[in-house]
């Protein structure tokens, strides 16, 4: 199995490739300011007026539904930690996977067995699978289909750059 107390970052050889994977976040700090003025916004006119009126329990609501999306964004925010990490040097492949929790997973393949299965064109549901050794790991995930596409070629040229370097090697 996996050498864990020798991790890809502590190796002097060359990468062949080397990927840091992160799932999409579309809005930055700056919209997330904004989509939380306009809903507080929002929230306070509509609590005054229910206010004004005698619907006072209505305040509460309003205050629920402000920390129901700040909560929502939370938790979005922390699951946009996760993120995964792919290096291969000439005799390894380290899969690196980081949870939104802080716990690391590690993998190490051998490139020279490793392929790599994607349906063909790449759908929401594909999934990128290196495969070795008869065991499956599932890889990206979070990508868009396209993203998902694009790292199986580029790992795919990789591994058969790997490939075609091992077989140039001098017999020791």
């Amino acid at each position: 199995m996996a050498d864990v107390s020798t991790g890809p970052d502590e190796r002097d050889e060359p990468l062949l490739f080397n990927a840091l994977l992160y799932p999409n976040r579309s809005l930055p700090n700056a919209g997330f300011i904004a989509v939380m003025t306009v809903v507080i916004a929002f929230n306070v006119i509509a609590g005054i007026v229910y206010l004004v009126i005698g619907a006072w329990p209505v305040v509460f609501f309003a205050g629920l539904d402000v920390f129901a999306v700040w909560l929502a964004f939370r938790l979005s925010y922390r699951q946009g930690r996760l993120h995964e990490r792919v290096l291969m040097t000439a005799d390894e492949l380290w899969v690196c996977r980081v949870l939104p929790s802080g716990h690391e997973s590690r993998w190490k393949l051998q490139p020279y067995w490793t392929r790599i299965e994607i349906e063909r064109p790449a759908k929401h549901e594909s999934q990128l699978k290196l495969v070795s050794h008869g065991k499956t790991l599932v890889l990206g995930a979070f990508l868009s289909p396209a993203e998902r596409g694009e790292l199986a070629d580029a790992l795919q040229e990789a591994l058969a750059k790997c490939r075609l370097h091992d077989t140039t090697k001098p017999d020791a």
